[in-house]
């Protein structure tokens, strides 16, 4: 299986992480998004042109992290952890917290990232102002969440913690959230998954690289 990823996208970053916390070989691709060249190849695989995307042995390409997190979970169901639970109810619990993770952390995270790297006059102030504002009605459901949990979908390490841990670790750049103790606690042990330091390793240069041309 072919993997195309960003090291710095938190979407590949997703796809990452379950591919190391269940110990599952993969070809990397590295997708170089700011070169034209680069980008252009890549839409041949998939013309959206947006990371990850997965083609496995077949030919056949799954894009999107979620996707991928599932195919990971349906083809290797003896390596652990399970990502997504067996039972039902739980199943749709994780899902829950990952679409919340994706749209109402990572989504507005991405918007106050990126545009403060933008030239002053190519910003939007308002759709930061926006996003900002979204960030902190988010931050205030998911602190009240993860009272008296470990992780985001119950007991278990699921889909929706890999969902989080990029989100949360970009949000503190642009919108630290010190005053949620809940938040910071379950951050704290998001940072210490192995298969989360390892990809923060992988990105490390190319984050530099990025914050300080920003």
């Amino acid at each position: 299986m072919k993997l195309y990823y960003n090291p710095v996208s938190s979407y590949s970053q997703k796809a990452l992480m379950a591919f190391y916390e269940k110990n599952v070989e993969f070809t990397p691709a590295v997708v170089n998004l700011m070169d034209p060249a680069s980008r252009a190849e890549y839409q041949k695989t998939y013309p959206i042109g947006k990371v990850p995307t997965l083609v496995d042995d077949s030919g056949a390409f799954y894009p999107e992290s979620n996707v991928i997190i599932e195919l990971l979970d349906q083809r290797f169901p003896n390596n652990p952890p399970r990502l997504i639970p067996a039972d039902p109810a739980a199943s749709l619990e994780v899902r829950r917290w990952t679409i919340f993770a994706d749209s109402y952390l990572n989504e507005p995270m991405q918007k106050v990232f990126f545009d403060g790297m933008r030239p002053a006059d190519k910003r939007d102030p308002l759709g930061v102002e926006q996003a900002r504002g979204l960030l902190t009605k988010a931050c205030g459901v998911l602190d009240a969440h993860l009272a008296g949990k470990t992780w985001l979908g119950g007991d278990a390490f699921s889909m929706a913690d890999v969902a989080a841990a990029p989100a949360l670790f970009y949000l503190r750049m642009v919108q630290p959230f010190d005053a949620h103790k809940n938040m910071v606690s379950y951050a704290g042990r998001l940072l210490e998954r192995p298969s989360f330091l390892r990809c923060m390793k992988e990105a490390e240069p190319i984050l530099k690289m990025m914050t300080q041309k920003g």
